[in-house]
């Protein structure tokens, strides 16, 4: 090996972005094991490459012991110091062993080595790229569709996006280009996998941090956000800045800003609310765009509300299948119950009626369950007598049936005894 051999490394650091250092160790442990592998040993050597000349030498390492026990990785004390007389038990000796052909040997041997350490390095290379990439957004184009699966370029690697990940609606074609959103990266033995998504809600964060500066310098802050990909996305800004309208910050001039946002979104709503640290204030302004008439929180201290609105605004309030306050509730983080102006109403004028009860109608009530429970006991009575006479009836029928039977057939006897009338016939003159 010569200079050529460091150039060409150096310009596989260029074209890979692979650090030279880890590319000259990877090939000093290929020629380790090439060593081993052609000299049949099994003493410790060390390969030195010259990252200036390209030259390369084997040094054989052995420990300085006392009693040698092992000839080949120990060499005793008298025998070191007739090398160097400063050497002392527990150091460690190296001379040169490089064999002539060693260069041959070594490009032969070393060149699967050297080409699976390089892959290696390359790999965990990406892997620290886009693990400090997590959570952000990349322009990338579709390489491949694979069942519903798309396969994007994203620079340095593949990334994976699932159908699960897509939004609903959306269709793309091979070298279709798109921005997609770093959700995970995992390292595997095939190399780091990186799986994208269309539809985390992180991806319209990043969006509006690249489209709004106040937002990308922390002017305006980004409080919640929550989506339902494809459909609607409801976020909340806040700023410390009193001459800072943060709701304008992301609209921009005329909704050039936002209207940027939807478009790469393919259509999707996007509604901006400022936050606030009234949680009336805030509940009310997350469900927009339904006007709400009143904010009752929960007495118990539990993140609850009871919002009412106008009768016309409640289907609106709600939202298509329950979206509007669904995403009102993951943006805010309180629970809410929506109700109408006349439901309300109802529920408060039900309420009334129980508290404003006095005594003489908690008596009257006492008095009339005292009454229904006199008039049950009565009605029981009254009804096992009438069972017990009704019994007795039963009885007295059943033992009368013989009697009467025994009647019925003497009577029948007697009237065939008795001679039977001749029969008269009228005859008309």
């Amino acid at each position: 090996m010569n200079k050529e051999f460091i150039q060409a490394i150096e310009d596989l650091e260029k074209e890979r972005h692979i650090p030279k250092d880890v590319l000259i160790e990877a090939i000093e442990s290929a020629l380790v094991s090439a060593y081993k592998k052609n000299y049949g040993t099994s003493q410790n050597v060390r390969v030195d490459i010259n990252e200036e000349t390209g030259d390369i030498n084997v040094y054989m390492r052995m420990d300085i012991v006392d009693e040698v026990e092992d000839e080949f990785t120990q060499i005793s004390l008298d025998e070191a110091r007739d090398i160097d007389y400063r050497y002392e038990v527990g150091d460690v000796v190296e001379y040169q062993v490089t064999p002539r052909d060693f260069g041959r040997i070594a490009a032969q041997t070393a060149k699967q080595v050297v080409v699976q350490r390089i892959r290696e390095a390359e790999r965990g290379m990406i892997f620290d790229d886009y693990i400090t990439r997590q959570g952000e957004i990349v322009t990338g184009t579709v390489q491949r569709i694979s069942n519903e699966t798309l396969f994007i370029n994203i620079g340095r690697t593949e990334g994976i996006l699932s159908a699960n990940e897509q939004v609903p609606g959306e269709h793309y074609k091979v070298n279709d280009r798109l921005k997609v959103y770093i959700m995970d990266v995992k390292k595997t033995n095939k190399g780091p996998q990186v799986f994208l998504s269309r539809s985390h809600p992180g991806l319209v964060k990043r969006l509006f941090e690249l489209e709004v500066p106040e937002i990308e310098d922390g002017t305006v802050e980004i409080k919640g956000i929550a989506r339902e990909a494809g459909s609607r996305t409801k976020m909340a800004v806040y700023t410390e800045f009193e001459n800072v309208d943060p709701v304008g910050a992301c609209v921009g001039t005329r909704g050039a800003r936002v209207q940027a946002i939807v478009d790469e979104l393919h259509g999707e709503k996007i509604d901006i609310i400022a936050w606030s640290e009234d949680p009336q204030e805030l509940i009310a302004s997350v469900l927009s765009p339904a006007k709400v008439e009143k904010v009752l929180p929960a007495e118990d201290g539990e993140k609850a509300a009871t919002v009412v609105v106008p009768d016309y605004q409640l289907s609106l309030a709600i939202g298509k299948e329950g979206q509007n306050v669904r995403l009102a509730a993951k943006v805010s983080g309180w629970k809410i119950d929506i109700k109408s102006h006349s439901q309300f109403l109802a529920a408060q004028e039900s309420a009334a009626d129980i508290v404003e009860l006095d005594e003489d109608d908690v008596d009257a009530m006492e008095d009339y369950h005292a009454e229904s429970e006199t008039t049950e006991a009565a009605e029981t009575a009254e009804l096992a007598e009438t069972t017990e006479l009704e019994a007795e009836q039963a009885v007295t029928e059943e033992s009368a049936a013989p009697a009467e039977a025994a009647d019925a057939e003497a009577l029948t006897e007697t009237c065939a005894a008795e001679p039977q009338a001749e029969e008269i016939t009228f005859v008309e003159e």
